[in-house]
């Protein structure tokens, strides 16, 4: 594991071999010969089994999966979170570059996906990763992993074929019986504001009595986001549900128009800071202070060291002088960010007074699925993380410096 850990990291902190690496990568996802395609080169496979796919993703099947999860909770982690690797991206006008099925004719959307095999391959494949979780997991869901029919919908704002509405009731109740919670991911403009929808109609139903169990993402890389914060605010306040926070910086940079994110890396950071201060402290927008602040849970969803340590701090100083605070978890992908992850871990063992016995929880993000769904994952992780050369550099030394050590007693 160390070795494989050191290959990857390697490779992600020298651009000089990031770069061509991600070609590589690229090529694999759409493969134009059979010795590029994983399922016919079965060397290929095996190599990228061993390395790559098991740096970054849980497993092909429940054996797999549940095998990595009680690993990384072995180590420390309150919990994971479950994410179906399958996707179909969207480019800035809307239009898929991958889709499970067609859409044809004038019907309305309702009549288009009645029978849609694209959602009902997308519920299958959900309910199954809901029965590898357990309690205190959360399901992360990538809503237009349902297909041509589902996006479409997203992509016009409209209410989901009733198949698709059924499969998320079905989805949450599973993920309540099992104790677990669910993360709506966050995808491209195009599709965002009808998924803002689906969300906030879905907390409205399941986020009750203090709660949340559904969980909007937010991205603080767009300049609307702050407003849009706010907008959730109100409506949590006025119709008496918790409204479930994930905070992330931004996944889709290379593939939103550019007027839409902020024009310095520091103005996202300081989107980043200021939402998550804001909702530790209960003083955001006009919200706080003599206006009642709403029911809300945050996680952060950051590899960002400074972001992480600022968020533990505000809330031991808010637990310090009586204050409220709202439950605050951080989670990083799988394979990265491993030094935020372990410095928050460490906090979490720190029994001096200072720590007021408020111990940081960290959940590790990871995708499961067949190893060619997952390289299409692994690529836009890659491309969304491909600026963290600086952080990736840090954890490259240390991880050489391991090597050398062990390899100086005697063994890897």
């Amino acid at each position: 594991m160390l070795l494989r850990s050191l290959l990857v990291a390697t490779i992600s902190s020298h651009p000089w071999l990031l770069t061509p690496a991600l070609k590589v990568l690229q090529l694999l996802v759409h493969p134009k010969t059979s010795v590029l395609d994983v399922n016919k080169n079965r060397l290929l496979r095996g190599i990228l089994k061993r390395t790559f796919y098991n740096h970054f993703c849980a497993g092909e099947n429940q054996l797999e999966v549940q095998s990595t999860i009680r690993n990384i909770k072995n180590m420390g982690f309150k919990g994971v979170i479950l994410t179906y690797a399958r996707e179909i991206v969207v480019d800035a006008t809307g239009s898929a570059s991958k889709s499970a099925t067609s859409v044809v004719g004038d019907r309305s959307f309702q009549e288009e996906s009645s029978k849609d095999p694209g959602i009902e391959a997308w519920r299958e494949g959900v309910l199954e990763t809901v029965g590898m979780i357990g309690e205190g997991d959360i399901l992360a869901l990538k809503l237009t992993g349902a297909g041509a029919g589902a996006m479409k919908a997203l992509g016009a704002n409209q209410p989901l074929p009733d198949q698709m509405m059924d499969a998320l009731q079905q989805i949450c109740s599973r993920a309540m019986e099992r104790k677990a919670r669910i993360f709506i991911d966050a995808e491209q403009q195009s599709v965002q504001a009808g998924i803002d929808a689906v969300a906030v109609d879905l907390m409205r139903t399941y986020n009750r009595n203090g709660r949340a169990v559904v969980f909007n993402t937010y991205q603080a890389y767009l300049k609307g986001t702050p407003a849009t914060v706010n907008s959730h605010l109100d409506l949590a306040v006025k119709e008496h549900f918790t409204l479930g926070i994930k905070l992330v910086r931004g996944a889709y940079i290379n593939s939103e128009p550019r007027h839409l994110i902020n024009d310095t890396k520091a103005e996202t950071d300081n989107a980043y800071n200021s939402i998550a201060a804001g909702m530790i402290r209960h003083r955001y927008g006009h919200f706080g202070g003599d206006t009642i602040f709403p029911s809300t849970e945050l996680f952060l969803a950051t590899h960002n060291r400074e972001s992480a340590l600022m968020a533990d701090r505000l809330v031991k100083e808010q637990r310090a002088h009586g204050l409220a605070a709202p439950p605050v978890q951080y989670g990083q992908l799988l394979g990265m960010a491993d030094g935020v992850s372990c410095k928050l871990l460490q906090i979490g063992k720190d029994n001096s007074p200072e720590s007021l016995g408020v111990a940081p929880e960290v959940f590790k993000c990871l995708s499961w699925g067949s190893l060619e769904d997952c390289l299409s994952y692994l690529l836009r992780r890659a491309v969304e993380n491909r600026d963290a050369v600086g952080r990736t550099k840090e954890e490259y030394l240390g991880l050489r410096r391991e090597t050398f050590r062990r390899l100086r007693r005697g063994f890897v």
